[in-house]
């Protein structure tokens, strides 16, 4: 098995990280590989993982080196990897697995024998948030019954059944590298023909949010951008003969979106209420976005100086 990490320019993240998943990865049976895929084009992050890969630990780090920019080459660097491996698991460089995530993941892999296993991310941030990100929920994410079926994952707390991904001859779309959104097409992808995907709610990983994070102008352009990519992974992942339909109707989804949003935001301010000003923007700026992508326009999360 390998636990991969991807990463960017965070050596306190790393630092930080490392650590925990050498402790997670020494309670599990069988051979287990920490894989650290470094996104930085200058490798910053080798001697940092040189430095954790000592001599007398039970569990090896490899250091590799993915200077074509985008997450989802990192991504796709971890799969060639990974490729002797039977299982791969991902998560993000600045989080951190709550006691028995990675034996949890196993677990579940173990009783359901999926092609993957997702479980949860809640966030933990470095400053409280104000009242009108609370309230807005932006940083909210679903959760599920443990062994329920998923059909959309992102690969922040994914394990993989690489026999299974092989099978079905899936990686990661590079045209997603700068924008996200590779994890959704790719686990919508891997649903669509026929692999499942089961729920861990026991499985928690903690998402640390920086404080640069918690503004609102960062909240609305994360809302704006996870439209965009909805609306562009639809549309790839469709036939030529009904992408006029899809396109069709995502611009009249999104049309929905902005206006239900602005009228909710406009509500909440004549009833003097934070939440539903909040969460009626965050609508109107993911239906903002899903207008964008259904035109063709891309949106970049993940910018490169």
């Amino acid at each position: 098995m390998v636990i991969s990490v991807l990463t960017y320019c965070r050596p306190q993240d790393l630092e930080e990280l490392l650590p925990e998943l050498l402790e997670q990865a020494g309670t599990v049976p069988g051979p287990v590989e920490i894989l650290v895929v470094d996104n930085d084009p200058q490798g910053g992050a080798r001697d940092q993982v040189a430095a954790a890969n000592t001599s007398d630990s039970p569990v090896p780090v490899r250091y590799v080196h993915e200077p074509n920019p985008g997450i989802a080459s990192a991504r796709n660097r971890a799969l060639t990897e990974a490729a002797k491996a039977q299982l791969l698991v991902f998560i993000d460089d600045d989080e951190r697995p709550t006691a028995k995530w990675l034996t949890q993941l196993l677990d579940t892999y173990s009783t359901f024998r999926p092609a993957a296993v997702v479980g949860p991310v809640l966030s933990r941030y470095d400053t409280e948030p104000d009242p009108w990100i609370r309230g807005g929920g932006f940083f909210e994410r679903r959760r599920f019954a443990t062994g329920t079926s998923v059909s959309l994952a992102a690969t922040n707390n994914l394990l993989l059944d690489l026999v299974e991904v092989r099978r079905l001859g899936l990686r990661f779309d590079e045209r997603f590298g700068l924008s996200g959104g590779s994890d959704s097409l790719f686990t919508r992808q891997l649903h669509r023909r026929g692999g499942q995907m089961i729920w861990c709610d026991e499985a928690v990983v903690i998402d640390v949010v920086p404080a640069d994070r918690l503004t609102h102008e960062w909240v609305l352009q994360r809302a704006f951008r996870m439209g965009n990519t909805w609306s562009r992974i639809n549309l790839d992942d469709t036939e030529n003969g009904e992408r006029m339909l899809v396109r069709f109707t995502l611009l009249v989804r999104g049309t929905v979106r902005v206006l239900g949003g602005l009228a909710r935001y406009l509500a909440g301010l004549i009833v003097g209420q934070l939440p539903q000003r909040a969460r009626g923007l965050r609508t109107a700026a993911r239906g903002a976005g899903m207008l964008s992508g259904s035109v063709g326009s891309v949106y970049h999360e993940y910018k490169r100086s």
